[in-house]
């Protein structure tokens, strides 16, 4: 069973942002489903890296769009996808390295943080970006 299901009001009306989002969830659920399933740590190891590279892939499109239409939240923004990078780093180290393995408390952070940051602070930007052109 999936993390989490995409739903249409995870939707930020920007067709590339919503089919990111959409990755992402996939990447997250491929990797929760790795997890109870008890895969080894280099499957875990790597579907991690995935999600880390793509989360890096899609704030920089972001913040790409924020930079080029001066979205006045940016720095608020910006400073949120910081936080989540240094904490799922975190995560990764300490997994790579054997302090921690990747427990259902993990998973419902990145769950409840993605949901909530796509519901909240990216919701917040759909209509400044449509207004500028960006659908």
């Amino acid at each position: 069973m999936a993390l989490v299901t995409w739903h249409s009001n995870y939707t930020v009306n920007v067709k590339e942002i919503d089919k990111q989002h959409q990755q992402l969830i996939s990447i997250m659920n491929e990797l929760h489903d790795g997890m109870k399933a008890g895969k080894g740590k280099e499957v875990l190891s790597r579907v991690l890296d995935e999600l880390i590279k793509y989360t890096a892939f899609h704030f920089k499109y972001e913040e790409m769009l924020f930079d080029k239409f001066s979205y006045p939240d940016t720095a608020v923004h910006k400073r949120q996808h910081a936080d989540l990078v240094q904490q799922v780093l975190e995560y990764k180290e300490n997994f790579d390295s054997g302090k921690k393995i990747l427990t259902i408390e993990v998973m419902d952070f990145l769950k409840e943080w993605l949901t909530n940051h796509i519901v909240g602070a990216d919701k917040n930007y759909s209509s400044f970006l449509n207004g500028k052109g960006v659908v």
